[in-house]
This record gives C-alpha cells, sequence and structure tokens, in this order.
C-alpha cells in the first residue's frame, strides 16, 4: 500500500508538468505538442527496451502489442490533444478543475466494475472521500468560475475548452482502467517493461502523425497548424524540442512507469482518486510558472483534496463474491 501510494505521488508529480508545457509554448498548435510529446516518447523509449528490457518484451504475446497499441492510442495520443487543445482554449485552470473530477470518476466506475477482482469499497464510507475531493475541486477553481460568469472571458473558448477537457476525462477514465486489468492479469509482468512497450508502439504513430501533419501544411495550410508556423521546430525550436523531451522522459515513460507500478499493488478505484497528485502538481507548477501565490481560496480547497485522499487511504476493500 505504502509503495503504491508513492508510485501513484511520482506520476502524479511526472503528469503535473504536461498542464504547463501548452502554456508555455502558447503559439504551437495541440497537434504539434501532443505529436511532439510522442514522438520524444517513442524515441526515447527505444534505447531504454533494448538496453533494459529486452527480454521482458520478446515474451509479449501479439494480444499485449495490440493492447498496448490501444491504450497509447487513447490514453496518450487522443487524451493529450484534447487537453492541449483545451488549455490553449480556455486557459490552465478550467481544463485543470474538469481533469480534476477523474479521481472521482475513475473510483465510482472501478469500484462498481472491478468488485469482484479488488474488492468493493463501500458506498458510505467512499462518499466521504469523494465529497471532500469535489468540494476541494470546486474551491480551488473558484475565482475562475466566478471570472467566467462576469464575462471576463470569451464564453465560446471557454465552452469548447470545457468540451475538449470532457473528451479527455473520458480517455483517461478508459485508459487506468484498462491498464490496470492487463497489469493485474499479468502480475509476473515488469510494469517498467509494460510502460516501455507503450513507448515503442507510440513511436510509429507519432512518426505518422508527423508526415500527415506535413502533408496538411503544404496541401491546406492553417488546417491544424496557423498559418505562417516554421513547421516542424517553429519560432522557439530549442524551446520546443527541449521540453518536449523532457515532457516524454518524465511525463510519458517514468510518469508511467510509476504508474503501473501503483496499479499492480493498489485497487483501482483507490489508484484512480490518488490522481488528485496530479491535479495538485498541476496547480503548483502553473502558480510558480505564473510567480504568483494561489489565493486562499485556492490553498482550502488543497487542503480539501489532500484530505479526501488521505480519507481514502483508510477505507479497506470488502471482498465481494464471485
Amino acid at each position: 500500500m505504502l509503495l503504491g501510494l508513492l508510485f501513484a505521488l511520482v506520476a502524479g508529480l511526472m503528469w503535473g508538468l504536461v498542464f504547463v508545457a501548452p502554456v508555455m509554448l502558447p503559439g504551437y498548435a495541440p497537434a504539434l505538442l501532443t505529436v511532439g510529446r510522442y514522438l520524444a516518447f517513442g524515441l526515447i523509449a527505444l534505447p531504454l527496451g533494448l538496453l533494459l528490457d529486452r527480454r521482458a518484451l520478446r515474451e509479449l504475446q501479439p494480444g499485449d502489442w495490440r493492447e498496448a497499441a490501444r491504450l497509447s492510442l487513447i490514453g496518450n495520443f487522443l487524451y493529450y490533444l484534447c487537453l492541449s487543445a483545451a488549455i490553449q482554449r480556455a486557459g490552465a485552470p478550467l481544463p485543470t478543475m474538469i481533469i480534476g473530477t477523474l479521481p472521482v470518476v475513475i473510483a465510482l466506475c472501478a469500484n462498481h466494475r472491478n468488485r469482484v477482482r479488488d474488492g468493493h469499497l463501500p458506498w458510505p464510507r467512499l462518499a466521504p472521500s469523494l465529497a471532500l475531493i469535489a468540494a476541494g475541486l470546486a474551491l480551488v477553481n473558484r475565482d475562475e468560475l466566478a471570472a467566467l460568469q462576469a464575462g471576463a472571458g470569451d464564453p465560446r473558448r471557454y465552452a469548447e475548452g470545457a468540451l475538449l477537457a470532457i473528451a479527455a476525462v473520458a480517455c483517461w477514465t478508459w485508459y487506468p482502467i484498462r491498464n490496470a486489468d492487463w497489469l493485474r492479469a499479468h502480475a509476473d509482468r515488469s510494469p517498467r517493461a509494460w510502460a516501455t512497450a507503450q513507448g515503442l508502439v507510440t513511436l510509429p504513430m507519432a512518426l505518422a502523425c508527423v508526415l500527415l501533419l506535413a502533408l496538411l501544411q503544404l496541401m491546406a495550410p492553417g488546417t491544424l497548424i496557423p498559418t505562417g508556423y516554421a513547421f516542424p521546430f517553429g519560432d522557439k525550436p530549442w524551446a520546443y524540442a527541449g521540453l518536449m523531451v523532457a515532457i516524454g522522459l518524465c511525463s510519458s515513460w517514468l510518469g508511467t512507469l510509476c504508474w503501473n507500478e501503483a496499479s499492480q499493488r493498489l485497487p483501482t478505484s483507490l489508484s484512480g482518486q490518488l490522481i488528485v497528485f496530479e491535479t495538485l502538481a498541476a496547480l503548483a507548477y502553473a502558480f510558480a510558472w505564473q510567480q504568483r501565490l494561489p489565493p486562499p481560496a485556492t490553498l482550502a480547497g488543497i487542503a480539501l483534496l489532500i484530505a479526501g485522499v488521505v480519507w481514502a487511504l483508510r477505507i479497506k476493500p470488502v471482498r465481494t463474491p464471485e
């Protein structure tokens, strides 16, 4: 339990970085951020697989590789494309709030779906934890919602960002549940090798997307990439390449590795709630980038989020008969 908690914490710290990348590179289209991140992930996974996990990767069957490809396509490409587009349209706080509902959504789905395998977290004992997390998310985003209601932002862009963030929630509700299914069914397999396998299947997808973006830029400029963009690296090539390598290594490979380790040790309904660490890390990085302190309401929300996680960790699953 303790190791699973620590792995989930590190995964959250790594994943929080992806929320500030679109803010740091505002002139880069979401498609470019997605392709750059996962191209870096695949290129990093290639030597790591050869050096560290060659034997474990050879043991994977064709069905395992197909599952890794599905997980990578939905949990990596589609999720981050929706997330980065949402952040660029609505800013970081609103998508962060919507993505922050993942601990509640995954816990609700997994607590029923996996009750035989993982045990059932009694709803009366789970409800206070979910309520604390929901209240914390509401407080964290109170200022942004008040600005939206006052008409300070563009309602259309906020609505588009909210819809894209909801699509990202759907992708990442499906991903951890299916990923945990494979890991729990293959408890003898290496979580690190499974993270590397997902990186390896990501590489050809990313290369295909690069070719597609290049063709679109030639044939229909401005479709997915702003007109006048210096394809492929833009006007800040070193910042773009460096940031993509950093999140490809830390957020994609290391974050997936730590999440796999946590998923093999914890019930999915519990590990899902620990995604709240990603929300906390994203908020910390966003405020650090803006060089300002969180307002009192945000600090109170953070305290409620932490209290919700602590409450959830105290709940013991009840075994459910087959």
